[in-house]
């Protein structure tokens, strides 16, 4: 027996079954379709997740042709690489499974409820068929039933009737055989409406025993067969929504697995040599500095491997092609840059006593400095943050620091500079290379033309090839001229001319004659200053190179504020200016700690005057900057 139709059995009133079934599988409809919004909902969440993923690696790839790039050749950011690739895939697997979880569950459960409803309709309305047919057998049965026996009693009534007038004498014989026809009549319809009666509640109890055992049974039986299957579904369904997360688990690992591998792949000895052969400047180390007696009379010595040579016979060891140069650190490379050695780098003088210049009768005076080694002041120079400041606001940095120099890449360390070489020429074959494709495919382009000239003009190509021919030509120029430099960096090309070695020696004697100037003039001088006396040395003429575009072409350094004197100072050092009482100039560059402030009158006049002699007035911007 089943469910539902038991239902039958314990109530009489099938009528409030019904209603109990109709509303029992409202409710499960209700849940098919909770469910389904349920799994929407986590199908949405997944193809969101997966945007987010795809976005989050999409946003940390290197960016093309950028400096990232070439980060990308160490083994950690390669790793990070392969963990942002990972991730791609991992979020194409919640993809996987949004889309899996539409099409098996989402798309078969809505197509489902939309059936069931039907069915669930179709079944209902059969029901409420079965039960408007017993309910009209039931009135049809009544209503015979009332007939015979309305029928019955007006028989009756007839009967007694016909008696009585039979049983008065005073009746005529017509009006007793009228009451006898009449009783006789009536009895008639009450036989007919007896046997009516009794054929429709035959049929009515025919009626009602099928559909009590046959037609709401089958209804019921339909019924509970249709939420079963609902329940069966709704199972299914649920298992197919681990299944779907089941399936992308093994992809998901190998992700997963990728991602242990890279990073386990990482290899910090690797990535260091990397570094190393990135920066390394191929210079030797300055030797030992030798020992400078100064109870002798004064005369400086350093030793052939310090910071410069000794050019005393004028002639010079070229180490390097190219342009001239000494063996020198990578930023030291001019006369023009040893002027840094001479900028302000002593303590500024403290403001006069008074507030008016006139307490002072000669003005404000350089500081006196002790005498120390023109070595040590290099060495202070490399080793002092301030003084790199300094040396950055003469000229706003090295090339290499500013992102542009010199073609042959000659204000580079010979190590950078080869490799720069080598790109360059790599660069220029591969360009060379795409314009001769591009000749051969119009070359085969102009026979096609001649063998068929319905094609083309054959003449129309001949101006593309001529501009080849000269692309390629002004390329293989520029790839020979790198080559000579990079042939000349590797020591592969002969012993420069006499002319250059003599250029060469103009620079180094330049160059050391201005650091020697430098040092001797501190000493000479007695109030620790600059003077403006050099050696017949510095004072050869050194021809113009294109050495001196590297500096000269930069743009000033922006102002920063202005400023006012509160002091006349004057400038006698290398790199000071000098200003008057109650001027007002622009500020280019403030107090590194080292008491110096940099000013600018016009764009030719710069320079360094003590902060304790102005009052600055720093723009807003500068100061957030």
């Amino acid at each position: 027996m089943t469910l539902f139709p038991g239902l039958l059995l314990e109530q009489c009133s099938y009528k409030d079954q019904f209603d109990n079934l109709e509303k029992h599988t409202q409710w499960g409809i209700d849940v098919l379709e909770k469910y389904v919004k349920f799994v929407k909902e986590r199908t949405e969440i997944e193809l969101s997740y997966a945007k987010q993923l795809r976005n989050l690696s999409k946003k940390y790839q290197p960016k093309k042709n950028s400096k990232e790039e070439e980060e990308y050749r160490y083994t950690s950011t390669r790793a990070f690489l392969a963990t942002l690739n990972e991730m791609n895939d991992y979020a194409g697997q919640h993809e996987v499974i949004s889309e899996n979880m539409t099409s098996l569950i989402t798309g078969e459960l809505t197509r489902y409820v939309q059936e069931l409803k039907q069915e669930r309709k179709s079944h209902f309305h059969d029901g409420r068929k079965a039960q408007q047919h017993i309910e009209t057998c039931w009135k049809q049965l009544e209503a015979s039933k009332r007939r015979f026996e309305r029928d019955c009693k007006e028989a009756d009534r007839a009967q007694q009737y016909f008696e009585k007038m039979d049983a008065d004498i005073n009746v005529t014989k017509a009006d007793v055989e009228k009451a006898r026809q009449q009783a006789q009549l009536r009895h008639q319809m009450a036989e007919d409406s007896k046997a009516e009666y009794s054929s429709t509640l035959q049929k009515f109890n025919s009626e009602q025993h099928d559909h009590y055992y046959t037609h709401i049974p089958n209804i019921f039986q339909k019924i509970q067969e249709m939420e079963e299957r609902r329940i069966v579904r709704i199972g299914e369904s649920m298992k197919t929504f681990a299944e779907v997360d089941r399936q992308v688990i093994p992809i998901i690992g190998k992700c997963l697995d990728e991602i242990t591998k890279a990073a386990e792949s990482i290899d910090h000895k690797n990535d260091s040599q990397l570094v190393i052969e990135a920066f390394k400047s191929g210079f030797e180390p300055p030797g030992d500095i030798e020992f400078e007696d100064f109870t002798q009379p004064m005369k400086r010595t350093v030793s052939e491997s310090s910071l410069s040579n000794s050019r005393g016979d004028g002639k010079s060891e070229p180490k390097f092609g190219g342009k001239s140069k000494g063996k020198l650190w990578p930023f030291i490379k001019k006369n023009k840059l040893m002027s840094l050695l001479t900028s302000p780098h002593q303590p500024p003088p403290p403001p006069p006593a008074s507030a008016s210049p006139s307490a002072v009768p000669n003005g404000p005076q350089s500081p006196k400095q002790q005498k120390e080694p023109l070595s040590h002041r290099f060495n202070e120079f490399m080793t002092s943050k301030p003084k790199i400041h300094c040396f950055r606001s003469l000229k706003r940095g090295l090339s290499l620091k500013l992102g542009a120099g010199p073609e042959d890449f000659s204000n580079l360390p010979p190590e950078q500079r080869r490799k720069k070489l080598q790109q360059k020429v790599d660069e220029l074959n591969k360009d060379i290379q795409k314009e001769m494709d591009q000749r051969d495919a119009l070359t085969k382009m102009k026979d096609v033309y001649i063998k068929n000239p319905q094609m083309g003009d054959a003449a129309s190509v001949d101006h593309r090839l001529a501009e080849l021919g000269q692309n390629i030509e002004k390329l293989r120029i520029e790839v020979q001229k790198f080559e000579g430099w990079l042939a000349e960096v590797e020591g592969r090309l002969p012993m420069r001319t006499e002319q250059a070695r003599r250029q060469s020696g103009l620079y180094e004697a330049q160059n050391t004659s201005a650091v020697n100037s430098c040092a001797q003039d501190r000493e000479s001088s007695p109030d620790g200053s600059y003077t403006e006396e050099q050696s017949q040395e510095t004072e050869m003429k050194v021809p113009a190179t294109d050495f001196d575009d590297e500096f000269d072409d930069e743009e000033p350094l922006p102002t920063i504020g202005t400023c006012k004197a509160l002091y006349t100072f004057e400038g006698q050092n290398e790199g000071t200016i000098s200003v008057a009482e109650g001027e007002m100039l622009y500020v280019i560059e403030e107090d590194k700690g080292d008491g110096w402030t940099r000013i600018r009158r016009n764009e030719d006049e710069e320079g360094y005057v003590p902060t304790s002699y102005v009052e600055v007035y720093l723009d807003k911007n500068a100061k957030d900057s």
